[in-house]
């Protein structure tokens, strides 16, 4: 006789609610360690998606809710087609089950069999008489590969100034860059970072991964004197001294060692802008303009209603009236007709923006880059920004994105960006997510996107909780990236994800089969599972973007020299002793060079086979060394090699050093040499040390070099 099975427990009950709602319960910092997540988590993050775990009977009545929801459908909400194939979940529909899909271009087919790529809508009818509706994603199988390698140079855009910037890197000087870069050094793409509008200050937050909106960008990297209204300009005395006040900020930070001062940058634009709106558009700009206000619809009135806002209220929405934290109500609407001057402003000054984002990559491509200006997708937004406030419905109400604890970081990380709901995205058919991406591909050659392994899960922190208690939330990758390579294909753009860290298994294997690149950083790429070794040139995988830094890393030059250990004591960030830190630095770097050695990479006394020895001299030889490093890198097979700029000067600060908040001026450098001076985009022109590092890469990239 078989014993009766157990009743499930409370706990158990909960686990399988968690599990239906891709709420993980665990999970694995390392392959051989499973962590349970906190109950606390789990309830919390179960609640943000609209699930009521308050008591025991509320789980079981979500439970029994939930699973008869799953028996009882059709469809769910978004369907993925790859290809020209019927996507796989219509073959489990009742046999003579009806279709009628509304093809993107208006059209009816009752067949899903080769729909063209698009997003269609989907009604299934069963002979009983049930009805599904659901979001057809079809998307081609895989991302085409850019033809032959290429490489490219990798910039922070603020922090590249001109001598006609105003005070930081803008617009006009990432396509003075690109035109330079393409023409004269055969490069093929220039990486910047994302570009998005940030929440406005003072102070404003200068980190560019913490963003407003990510669908709109920055007025701040206009460049003033570029918008053609500007040569009209009546009040010529304010606009004269507006010139002279840009000046004094451009010689602060190159002359005078100044941090850039990006409030004072803006406040600046925003006057001159104000000027030069005072000029009549043409009829041929003005109609420009009322064709952009039509073609970004919602979200553009959205977005420039909560500039208006922000202007009356503050840049917080969660502080408004009530009335107005609602986007869609009548006191939002009339308030936006009040204010409707501002309105228009801050949807003009998107549309300049726009236009000049549009104008650097033209300038890019009509200089021979294949690919052009690669843009940044951050991970997220602000919470207090326009997205959050215009997109309320989709982001997880008390949740932030983050990591959990690994063995880099004990703690964990909270990076409070609100996360989206799974849910909501499936049940739009990811129209937010679509959206974002064609605004983005309007003016991108490629995207990287950061922290890709966000479209397959993330690591939710309950609000006022540590990031040690928190859980991962799954999102239907097959989705997310099927309206990636969608969107991506359109615009003929390459995509390459930011997969550095702790991967999820399998994920770097779905990203290489959608054609996205990843990312591969040299000081990273050991033979983690043998040896752990630098791992030699031939065993790199080739659907990368391989680099020898970030934003977020040493220098080239600290890192040869061993100067960002010192750097992180200085600032009391090392959680050992000083010489065991220093130890285990110039072991790993000693580890590199012994390899470059090995391969004939690293010029010996004699000058070695590349000539250009070091000589004998510490700078001669660290100059070897960065050359080196990137000659490494073009043995690889990695279709992208980018070159970090300041590298090509030997600037020793990182942009950003994590864990630092006002301990260090992240996101608030301009380039520099090796001495500290700052480096105009003209003297970086005329270097001779980025000219021979740039033409190791070129010689080395040579048929038969």
């Amino acid at each position: 006789m078989t014993a009766p099975r157990p009743a499930e427990t409370p706990s158990e009950a909960l686990s399988r609610l968690a599990a239906l709602h891709g709420v993980a319960t665990s999970y694995s910092p390392s392959p051989d360690v499973t962590v349970a997540a906190s109950a606390t988590a789990v309830t919390l993050a179960l609640a943000a998606l609209g699930v009521d775990t308050s008591t025991d009977a509320a789980v079981r009545d979500a439970l029994a809710a939930r699973a008869q929801e799953i028996a009882g459908r059709l469809l769910p909400p978004t369907v993925v087609g790859r290809g020209t194939r019927a996507p796989a979940a219509l073959a489990a529909l009742p046999a003579g089950t009806r279709l009628e899909i509304r093809t993107e271009d208006g059209g009816t087919r009752a067949s899903a069999e080769g729909l063209p790529p698009g997003v269609h809508l989907l009604t299934a009818t069963a002979p009983d008489g049930r009805t599904a509706r659901s979001h057809l994603v079809v998307a081609p199988p895989r991302l085409p590969a850019p033809e032959g390698r290429s490489y490219g140079l990798l910039v922070q855009l603020y922090s590249l100034l001109s001598r006609h910037s105003w005070g930081m890197g803008d617009l006009a000087d990432l396509g003075e860059l690109a035109g330079w870069a393409g023409r004269d050094l055969g490069a093929g793409f220039v990486q910047v970072n994302p570009l998005h509008v940030a929440v406005p200050g003072p102070p404003t937050d200068p980190s560019p991964y913490r963003p407003s909106s990510r669908r709109f960008p920055d007025p701040v990297h206009l460049r003033v004197e570029d918008v053609p209204e500007f040569a009209h300009v009546e009040d010529r005395d304010r606009l004269r001294g507006l010139l002279e006040r840009a000046a004094r900020l451009r010689e602060a930070v190159l002359d005078k060692g100044e941090l850039i001062d990006r409030d004072a940058v803006w406040e600046t634009k925003r006057e001159a802008l104000e000027l030069v709106r005072e000029v009549p558009l043409g009829p041929g700009r003005a109609a420009a303009l009322q064709a952009f206000r039509a073609g970004q619809g919602q979200a553009l009135q959205d977005h420039a209603t909560w500039y208006a806002l922000a202007e009356v209220h503050g840049p917080d929405w969660r502080r408004w009236p009530a009335a107005l934290r609602d986007p869609r109500s009548a006191e939002t609407a009339r308030a936006r007709d009040e204010l409707r001057d501002r309105v228009d402003f801050h949807s003009w000054l998107v549309w300049l923006t726009d236009g000049q984002l549009t104008a650097a990559q033209r300038a890019a491509r009509e200089a021979g880059m294949p690919i052009g200006i690669v843009h940044d997708l951050a991970v997220g937004v602000h919470p207090t920004g326009a997205d959050a406030w215009a997109q309320q419905e989709y982001f997880a109400a008390g949740m932030s994105a983050g990591a959990p604890p690994d063995a880099f970081n004990a703690r964990g990380q909270d990076w409070g960006l609100p996360p989206w709901r799974p849910d909501r995205l499936a049940e739009s058919g990811y129209a937010p997510f679509r959206d974002l991406l064609r605004a983005l591909f309007r003016y991108a050659g490629a995207l990287r996107i950061d922290h890709v392994m966000g479209l397959f899960r993330l690591w939710w922190v309950p609000e006022g909780h540590p990031p040690t208690e928190g859980t991962y939330v799954r999102y239907d990758a097959e989705a997310m990236l099927a309206v990636l390579v969608l969107e991506a294909s359109r615009a003929g753009a390459p995509v390459i994800g930011e997969d550095l860290g702790t991967v999820e298994p399998g994920v770097r294997e779905a990203l290489r089969d959608r054609g996205v690149y990843g990312t591969s950083v040299l000081w990273f790429e050991r033979d983690w599972e043998g040896d752990r070794r630098p791992l030699p040139p031939e065993s790199w995988r080739a659907d990368c973007l391989a680099t020898a830094t970030t934003h977020d890393l040493p220098s080239t030059a600290a890192r040869l020299t061993g100067e960002h250990v010192e750097l992180r004591d200085r600032l009391g960030l090392l959680t050992r002793p000083l010489a065991e830190e220093r130890a285990e630095a110039a072991a790993d770097v000693g580890e590199w060079l012994e390899v470059l050695e090995r391969l004939g990479l690293l010029p010996g006394p004699d000058g070695g086979p590349h000539g250009g020895g070091a000589g004998g001299a510490d700078a001669s030889r660290e100059e070897a060394g960065i050359q080196a490093v990137y000659r490494y890198l073009l043995r690889t097979p990695a279709r992208m090699v980018g070159v970090w700029l300041p590298d090509g000067v030997g600037d020793r600060r990182p942009q950003n050093l994590p864990g630092t908040w006002d301990q260090y001026p992240n996101w608030r450098l301009p380039v520099a040499d090796a001495e500290g001076r700052p480096v105009t985009l003209e003297e970086l022109a005329a270097s001779p040390r980025l000219r021979a590092l740039v033409d190791v890469l070129r010689t080395e990239s040579a048929p038969g070099a």
